[in-house]
C-alpha cells in the first residue's frame, strides 16, 4: 500500500487543480501523483466542503468510534449477563 502524502500536500494539490489553469493529468504527473488519486481528493474535498453530498472525514470518524463503542458495551453486557448466569447457578437449591 503507498504511503499517505500530508494533508498539507493533498490540500494545495487539490487548491492548484480548482484553479484550472491545467488539465487534471498534467497536474497529477506535474505533482507525481496519478490521475485518479487526483480525482479521489477532489471528490474528497468536494464532499468536506459541502458541494457533494456524501460523509465527510469527521463523520466517518465520529461513526467509526461509535461502533467501537457500541461493540464494547456489547462485550461488557455479554460478560456481565455470564457472571449474573453463574451466580444464580451457584445459589439454586442442592447445590
Amino acid at each position: 500500500m503507498p504511503k499517505r502524502h500530508p494533508k498539507e500536500f493533498r490540500d494545495d494539490v487539490v487548491a492548484v487543480a480548482r484553479r484550472g489553469e491545467a488539465p487534471i493529468a498534467q497536474i497529477a504527473k506535474d505533482f507525481g501523483i496519478s490521475d485518479s488519486c487526483l480525482r479521489n481528493w477532489l471528490q474528497a474535498a468536494d464532499v468536506e466542503d459541502g458541494k457533494r453530498p456524501g460523509v465527510s472525514a469527521a463523520e466517518s470518524a465520529e461513526l467509526r468510534e461509535a461502533k467501537k463503542r457500541v461493540r464494547l458495551l456489547e462485550q461488557e453486557n455479554e460478560v456481565l449477563r455470564r457472571a449474573a448466569a453463574y451466580f444464580a447457578q451457584a445459589h439454586l437449591p442442592g447445590k
